[in-house]
């Protein structure tokens, strides 16, 4: 297969990708049951382990004009995951990311702050397992070197944080069900990651639809889909430090959620677009990273709900 024809197939499946049915707000949010972003990964040959640390915010139960009352919310959610991955051979990758998680929430306006909810325990387990479709390194006419390479995968996320069914009691008053430690639903995720590389400057395009089921509750939080898009260069420090400065994009959507299989919940679902600038860099065995993510455009629960900024860091080793 010629660089053209998977050139195509990427297309095609980025298009397909783009037009599966939009997919819940909590995970747009990102909040405690919240979405899994990956990026670029560390740089590994065989396996790795790390830690992961994120958090993010979030404004709900805004006024209909997207203005503060005296039952807004504001929610914080701190997540430090365990994580790693195996590669076996050239071509299977398994990972999985273990989260526990620290969430606060406080209700008010004003200079009436007061502290309403923490919730700390472990989140939802996922396991994921990826094959590398191609990998592509040649020398152009201009001799330059050309690298590619697409994985694609799927994974599972088991219920295994605590869901809080009084939480989903309060919908029905305009309250959004995000400030959960876990969904209490077996989900599913279908993956693709591709990598192109120019010499020392590259592009990285990860997209992740996630299909979830109902819970006992008879809550299904919405599908789920995710795109971002990552531009990076590789400086190399005395051939014993790389840098990987990042600048990218990240896009989530999803519909409504779906209470008793038949009401669509009013404070869910919607749609962003996050800016993002990292850094990663790698020092033999150790790699060490982090970025920032901005939102610059977001409408989600019709305007119920506001994300704020993310922050991510991770420490890896790699062996």
């Amino acid at each position: 297969m010629n660089i053209f024809k998977k050139l195509g197939a990427l297309t095609g499946f980025l298009l397909f990708a783009t037009m599966v049915p939009q997919a819940n707000a909590c995970d747009v949010c990102g909040s405690g049951v919240g979405s899994y972003y990956l990026g670029i990964l560390p740089n590994f040959n065989k396996r790795f382990v790390g830690l992961r640390y994120q958090q993010n915010r979030i404004q709900t139960h805004l006024g209909p004009t997207g203005n503060r009352t005296v039952n807004t919310a504001d929610e914080q959610y701190q997540t430090m995951e365990l994580w790693g991955a195996w590669n076996f051979g050239e071509r299977w990758r398994v990972m999985a990311i273990v989260p526990y998680s620290f969430n606060r929430r406080t209700i008010g306006t004003g200079a009436q702050w007061a502290e309403s909810g923490t919730k700390d325990g472990l989140g939802d387990i996922v396991a994921m397992g990826h094959y590398k479709l191609f990998d592509d390194m040649h020398t152009t006419s201009n001799n330059t070197l050309l690298m590619q390479s697409l994985w694609i995968g799927g994974g599972v996320k088991v219920p295994s944080g605590t869901y809080d069914p009084s939480e989903q009691s309060k919908v029905g008053a305009g309250a959004a069900n995000t400030f959960q430690l876990g969904t209490a639903s077996t989900d599913f995720m279908i993956n693709a990651a591709y990598d192109l590389r120019l010499m020392d400057a590259g592009v990285n395009i990860n997209t992740t639809y996630k299909i979830n089921t109902e819970n006992k509750h008879g809550y299904r939080y919405a599908n789920k889909i995710a795109i971002n898009g990552l531009l990076y260069y590789k400086l190399n420090v005395k051939d014993k430090l790389r840098l990987s400065p990042n600048l990218g994009v990240l896009y989530e959507s999803q519909s409504k959620d779906v209470l008793d299989n038949r009401f669509d919940v009013a404070t869910s679902g919607g749609h962003s677009t996050i800016g993002i600038v990292g850094v990663e860099i790698n020092a033999g065995k150790i790699s060490v990273g982090g970025n920032f993510q901005r939102p610059f455009s977001q409408e989600l629960a019709d305007g119920r709900i506001l994300a704020g900024n993310r922050v991510m860091t991770h420490v890896s080793f790699s062996f």
